[in-house]
């Protein structure tokens, strides 16, 4: 395309971090306010051009805002970055919980605050790149780039286990990501095509059909692959430790969006270059994402640590979204997408909330508290606003997203679908349960001395309520754009 006001602005989306990150080397690490504040500006420009590039998406659909040029002609690798329906709202997504989680961590940050803030804007230029990228070689620099910083997050600012926590995280993904790289490499070789870009392989795919055997093999270690990041039972168990030892702002981007590139890349990838396997695979992918919503409820009903529950509630949460997509029908497809949206805000204002009672209290065990709404009224309102996120209350994104999905589930699966919705019931259990333990109940004098939240704290707070009401009163802001290129998807799969 031309060089119009558009060209480029999908690189300034993922290059405005490593901005921010080469401006933080520049800073001497004791002016640590200075710091925050050149992050939430780099974090603030992403917002800025995330909402440009969602006002102007044209609802028909299609690749938008492409930036196609060649980068290493031999293997036929081009930087090839272009948005459609369903990564126009992930970038918002992340653009608004980096800057909350920058928010939230204003005051939670007190040692190493220059290499904290480094590794969380080169954390999200990866997940910008993800969002966009259309070369396989790209897609995975930039998946790689996404979720490795999470282990020094981890180890260095986190708390519990922490060294535990964040290797288990490592090789775990790591794990996950050598399924998606043999996948990519198998789909290279197969096409015999010198191209690495997903159309150009999409394209050699649909001349050249691969044999049913192949594609039975391929689309399932693509699926596993992606879906370890996106929690998938059984190769959950590495989300809610690493939930559980990362400081305040790193859950909220691992449990908002990192855990999206997993579902992101099962349907970028997986579904959009090997259709087939979806319709092969649907009755176990609908198995085990069944398993993710019950069990993930299940074992959160039990915790008594509050990132424990999250944690757990994450995994539960992200079974609807591959349940969706095991539906293989319009209302799952939209309720899938619409899920990882909304849980990627609900889960982020869990994580914040949370974040603020640990610096207070420095324990998130829930027999410890009591009583606490008395001296932090704030911050336990903004808790149960997530928390009624979680179990569906009308009105808040995460009903329309549940709604959809179980509407979907109904039509195609309703014995299972019946099955599913316990998960619904179990979470209103222990969100309810958790609240009226830990916040009402019997005043605990231990907790007298409790402040409430800061009035940055309580900006990141607003933020995130305000888009979970925007979108779950007028959810045609979010179905209008992924529409035309979820039912596109949708009918390759299905026809």
């Amino acid at each position: 395309m031309g060089l119009d006001m558009e060209f480029g602005i999908l690189t300034a989306m993922w290059v405005t971090p490593m901005i921010g990150v080469f401006l933080l080397v520049l800073i001497p690490r004791q002016y640590e306010t200075a710091i925050r504040w050149v992050s939430l500006l780099a974090a603030a420009v992403t917002v800025v051009l995330s909402v440009y590039i969602y006002l102007h998406f044209d609802r028909r659909g299609g690749f938008q805002f492409e930036e196609n040029m060649i980068w290493i002609d031999y293997f036929g690798v081009r930087y090839h970055h272009a948005v459609d329906g369903l990564s126009v709202p992930l970038l918002l997504l992340t653009s608004i919980i980096i800057f909350c989680g920058i928010l939230s961590s204003w005051d939670g940050i007190k040692q190493r605050v220059k290499e904290f803030h480094i590794l969380m804007l080169v954390l999200v230029s990866g997940v910008f790149g993800v969002f966009m990228a259309l070369d396989a070689v790209f897609f995975f620099i930039f998946y790689e780039i996404a979720v490795l910083p999470m282990y020094l997050l981890i180890i260095v600012w986190g708390s519990t286990r922490k060294e535990y926590a964040g290797m288990k995280l490592t090789l775990y993904l790591l794990f996950g990501s050598v399924f998606v790289l043999i996948g990519l490499i198998a789909l290279y070789v197969h096409t015999g095509m010198k191209t690495t870009d997903l159309i150009e392989l999409k394209a050699a795919l649909l001349a050249h059909p691969p044999s049913d055997r192949f594609i039975r093999i391929i689309f399932p270690m693509l699926f596993v692959g992606f879906g370890i990041l996106a929690g998938l039972w059984p190769f959950h168990t590495w989300s809610p430790d690493g939930h559980v030892a990362a400081p305040t702002a790193a859950s909220m981007l691992h449990a908002g969006v990192l855990m999206k590139l997993g579902a992101f890349g099962i349907l970028r990838v997986g579904v959009y270059l090997l259709p087939e396997g979806l319709r092969y695979w649907a009755d176990m992918i609908v198995a085990l994402s069944l398993v993710n919503i019950v069990y993930g409820a299940f074992v959160a009903i039990h915790q008594t640590d509050l990132k424990f529950v999250i944690g757990y509630s994450s995994v539960s949460h992200m079974g609807m979204v591959m349940f969706g997509i095991g539906m293989m029908n319009q209302e799952g497809f939209f309720g899938a997408a619409f899920q990882m949206f909304a849980h990627g805000v609900m889960t982020a204002l869990f994580f914040a909330c949370v974040g603020a009672i640990y610096d207070r209290a420095h324990t998130r065990y829930i027999p410890a508290f009591g009583g606490i709404y008395r001296k932090m009224p704030i911050v336990c309102s903004a808790f149960l606003c997530a928390g009624l996120a979680g179990l569906g209350l009308p009105g808040l994104a995460g009903f329309v997203a549940e709604f959809l999905v179980f509407w979907g589930a109904f039509k195609a699966h309703p014995l299972i679908a019946s099955i599913a919705v316990v998960g619904l019931v179990l979470t209103a259990f222990y969100v309810l349960r958790v609240f009226q333990r830990a916040f009402y109940g019997e005043p605990n004098p231990k907790w007298d001395g409790l402040t409430d939240s800061s009035p940055v704290q309580n900006t990141a707070y607003a933020i995130l309520i305000g888009t979970m009401m925007v979108y779950g009163v007028y959810p045609r802001l979010f179905l209008d754009v992924i529409e035309a290129d979820m039912l596109r998807l949708l009918s390759e799969v299905v026809r």
